[in-house]
């Protein structure tokens, strides 16, 4: 898979940050959840254990419906 750098709320790389896949596909590198409320809560809306959830912040949101 190759991955396309689109947005970034630390600089010019690092974390949280944003990519568009040559697959047609996005992927969000951001903080892992280790709230146990948090985890229970997902799990209990479905989310599979082959899947993970990540933290990102409301700024690179903006940022990415700025590239739009």
């Amino acid at each position: 898979m190759k991955l396309t750098h689109l947005a970034t709320e630390s600089g010019k790389s690092g974390c949280p940050s944003f990519f568009a896949t040559d697959r047609g596909t996005y992927v969000v590198q951001g903080w892992r959840i280790e709230d146990s409320e948090a985890l229970m809560a997902l799990a209990e809306r479905g989310l599979p254990d082959h899947e993970t959830a990540v933290e990102i912040p409301a700024a690179l949101v903006d940022r990415i419906r700025g590239l739009a």
